[in-house]
């Protein structure tokens, strides 16, 4: 579970986690293809921070500068468990 103080202690710009996960309701659901995605958490460089994710044929680079957004709250925390303060500073 990411707190605050360790949210804090993380470099702007940073890749901080990152991740591969089935495109499903069970998992990360974002077009229910059932294909493997992956997915990175960027901190931002105002104190917020984002999730993107795609198809995991694409390398981790794709995925920071291209990949497609992960907006809904249940999403997010299944990759990256949260407490309720750092997910106030999710950048949607």
């Amino acid at each position: 579970m990411l707190d605050m103080k360790s949210f804090l202690k993380i470099d702007s710009g940073k890749v901080f986690d990152r991740g591969e996960i089935i495109d499903c309701p069970e998992g990360l659901h974002m077009a229910r293809t059932g294909r493997m995605l992956k997915w990175v958490a960027v901190k931002g460089y105002a104190d917020d921070w984002c999730v993107y994710t795609h198809f995991a044929d694409n390398d981790w680079d794709f995925i920071r500068r291209s990949g497609d957004k992960v907006t809904g709250k249940e999403n997010i925390q299944k990759v990256v468990p949260c407490d309720e303060d750092v997910f106030e500073c999710y950048r949607y």
